[in-house]
């Protein structure tokens, strides 16, 4: 039996909770625009940040505020991606495998924000 957590996501900056879907067509509209960086927070208070270069994403789960989190991983990527831009105006540079590309960032993003949690066939760095 498959238990679906009952949980909404909203940009950070916004109050008011979107389908998941929505959520993901409009932070593929924010990378388009140049907003590399998105931090969506849910009804049980955790929270989920992207930082992409368009190519690849740090994707980002704290389970609480303060919380160290956990990062989408790529074992066995070599080399480093940069262009990274923070809210901020900051430019990080990262290892490539502590980012995964663009498409396997929605995918992941997509299964927490519909059922929770991360897919089990994705590979995570527990931070904490």
């Amino acid at each position: 039996m498959v238990v679906r957590v009952i949980e909404s996501w909203a940009f950070s900056e916004a109050s008011e909770a979107m389908p998941p879907e929505a959520v993901l067509e409009r932070l593929r509209g924010r990378i388009a625009g140049g907003q590399l960086e998105t931090w969506l927070t849910s009804s049980s208070g955790r929270s989920l940040a992207i930082v992409t270069n368009t190519e690849r994403a740090m994707v980002i789960l704290l389970d609480r505020e303060g919380d160290p989190g956990k990062h989408a991983v790529d074992p066995g990527a070599d080399g480093w991606s940069t262009g990274f831009v923070l809210a901020n105006g900051q430019h990080d540079d990262y290892p490539n495998e502590d980012t995964v590309p663009l498409e396997e960032a929605f995918r992941i993003l997509g299964r927490i924000i519909t059922e929770g949690s991360p897919p089990s066939d994705a590979a995570w760095s527990v931070d904490r």
